[in-house]
C-alpha cells in the first residue's frame, strides 16, 4: 500500500517495478512483452486507447478467455488493472468502462493520459529487467 507523501509517478513506478518483477521476469514471454510494452504508446497515440486495448484482448485470449502465459493478456491486465485503480472507477476492467455509455471523452482522455504516463515506467523496468525483445 501507499503511504499518503508517495507522489503519483512514485507510485507508478513501485506498481510498474511489481507487476515486471513479478509477472513477466523469467517467463517464457518476456522478450515479447518488453518489444509490446515499447510499441504500445506509440500504438496508442496512432490508433486511440480504446483500439489498442481491444488488440491486446483479441491477441491474449483463447477460447474467450485469456491465456495464462501470453504478453498481450499480461499488458492488457498490468494496465487495465493501474488504470482502473487511479480513476477510481471500481470495475476491473479498462475496456469495459470505456465503452460503457457513462463515460465521457473528459474520461477517457484521463484514461489515456494516465496510461501513458503509466507505460512510462513499464516500458523503462522492461528494458532494464528482460531480456531479449531487442
Amino acid at each position: 500500500m501507499s503511504s499518503p507523501q508517495q507522489t503519483v509517478e512514485q507510485r507508478r513506478a513501485a506498481d510498474a517495478w511489481v507487476r515486471i518483477s513479478s509477472d513477466v521476469k523469467g517467463k517464457k514471454f518476456e522478450g515479447e512483452y518488453k518489444s509490446l510494452a515499447r510499441s504500445l504508446p506509440a500504438d496508442i497515440l496512432t490508433n486511440g486507447l480504446g483500439q489498442t486495448l481491444a488488440f491486446l484482448c483479441s491477441k491474449g485470449k483463447k477460447d474467450s478467455r485469456f491465456k495464462d502465459d501470453s504478453e498481450h493478456a499480461t499488458l492488457y491486465q498490468h494496465v487495465s488493472a493501474w488504470v482502473v485503480r487511479e480513476m477510481e472507477w471500481g470495475s476491473d476492467d479498462l475496456l469495459d468502462r470505456l465503452i460503457d455509455e457513462n463515460t465521457g471523452s473528459d474520461d477517457y482522455r484521463r484514461a489515456t493520459v494516465e496510461t501513458l504516463a503509466y507505460l512510462v515506467w513499464l516500458k523503462r523496468f522492461a528494458e532494464a529487467e528482460l531480456k531479449g525483445g531487442e
